[in-house]
């Protein structure tokens, strides 16, 4: 059985968001009062009192600007909560987010978008992934969150 592992930003696309996000913007860390929201960095919700910032993250152009691909049209950025400041990074290799309706996105080796499965529950996560990974031509995933189509994290073949 395949294992697979819930991939955060890169702790050096981190270090740039926090000076200056996908859109040009400066984040503006704020302390979370109530706790709760879906840290990319770290891959875990935030507590009270946590310092985070809201930032606008563009995976695929990012991961396009290594690989030279070339998404296109499908190149998109969007809204993501990391930590103010460098954090420890996950604390474990699970997969994260697992307890709401999520996308699992396929994408091709050159950037486009293959289909996507909508996952109703924690349970049906590890068979999606395995799906999607399976087909040759996706070359990695994107989980996102329904509501909002928000980006949450990648996942490779291990």
């Amino acid at each position: 059985m395949n294992v697979h592992t819930a991939r955060p930003i890169p702790a050096a696309t981190l270090e740039e968001l926090r000076v200056a996000d996908d859109a040009g913007r400066v984040p503006a860390p704020v302390a979370d009062d109530e706790g709760g929201a879906p840290l990319r960095c770290c891959l875990r919700r935030s507590r009270a009192g946590e310092h985070i910032a809201l930032v606008s993250y563009a995976p695929l152009r990012r991961w396009a600007a290594e690989t030279g691909a070339d998404p296109g049209a499908y190149d998109e950025q969007g809204p993501v909560f990391i930590h103010a400041e460098q954090c420890a990074g996950p604390d474990g290799d699970g997969l994260a987010f697992t307890n709401a309706h999520r996308t699992v996105r396929r994408y091709s080796a050159d950037g486009r978008i293959l289909g996507g499965r909508l996952v109703g529950s924690g349970d049906d996560f590890a068979p999606a992934l395995r799906e999607a990974l399976d087909d040759p031509a996706v070359a990695f995933v994107h989980v996102r969150a329904v509501e909002y189509g928000c980006f949450l994290y990648e996942v490779r073949r291990d």
